[in-house]
């Protein structure tokens, strides 16, 4: 849909004499019509105040546009370009290989699968966000850890795990960088069953990390909020699960 704004200063902007960008002169040297500057400055106007559109882009479902940090060695991780399929015995990290700024919003959709394989447990669809290893050169999380889940202790990130302990518990922390330290607030720490997962049942989860403002949301309902002093305006995203079968789709990043 065309802006009204934009429509307004294409009418202004259409007088019979010819019209130069904001701040040119003509190639004559003399100044442009009155007319028409005044056109070109309220079309200059418009170019500061009207919003830009989100910028965004759809993270690929493909194996090879993401790395795996797997704890057991028959873990499955395929992907047909429109969907990836996790399906491990253990634990499991899908870290996507590009750095993320803040502000921004991460979203997807994700599946627990039910259908009798040996890995459909219905549990854990988890995600660090902006994830750094302070140990690490430039703060990349990526390829240094088994897959296990208390190898992650020591990043700075946020985490969520939806579904998590064979689908009785959702909740959302703040590490801090310490092993063995993974806070969880009381109100980060839910079990009612809207929280929770339904096998065979996609549901959109977003992740926010907007300045001080954290958030998850799931299929359009805020899960956890969080305004943090310090936030981590930088980092990498992993989608991550254990002993579980996943299906993921539309992953992408905006950033508004």
């Amino acid at each position: 849909m065309r802006d009204w704004r934009i429509d307004m200063a294409i009418q202004f902007a259409r007088p019979s004499t010819p019209s130069f960008p904001c701040g040119r002169r003509a190639s004559n040297g003399r100044s442009a019509p009155v007319r028409s500057v005044r056109a070109g400055a309220f079309l200059c106007a418009l170019a500061i105040v009207a919003p830009s559109p989100v910028a965004g882009r759809d993270l690929p479902m493909r194996v090879s546009g993401w790395r795996v940090e797997a704890e057991h060695p028959a873990a499955r991780v395929r992907g047909d370009g429109r969907v990836i399929d996790i399906d491990t015995p253990g634990g499991l990290t899908l870290w996507y290989p590009r750095a993320i700024t803040g502000p921004a919003t991460i979203a997807f959709e994700a599946m627990a699968v039910q259908v009798g394989g040996a890995n459909d447990h219905v549990s854990d669809v988890n995600a660090f966000w902006m994830a750094t290893d302070p140990g690490a050169p430039g703060g990349s999380p990526i390829g240094r850890r088994s897959g296990k889940f208390e190898a992650y202790d020591t990043l700075l990130t946020y985490y969520v795990g939806i579904g998590g302990n064979r689908n009785t518990s959702t909740r959302m922390r703040r590490y801090v960088g310490r092993p063995g330290d993974r806070p969880l607030l009381p109100q980060h720490d839910r079990a009612d069953a809207p929280a929770l997962l339904v096998p065979n049942r996609w549901t959109r989860i977003r992740l926010i990390a907007d300045g001080s403002r954290i958030a998850v949301e799931r299929d359009g309902a805020t899960l956890f909020t969080l305004t943090d002093a310090a936030p981590y305006a930088r980092g990498w995203f992993g989608m991550r699960t254990t002993a579980s079968h996943l299906r993921i789709r539309r992953v992408r990043i905006t950033h508004p």
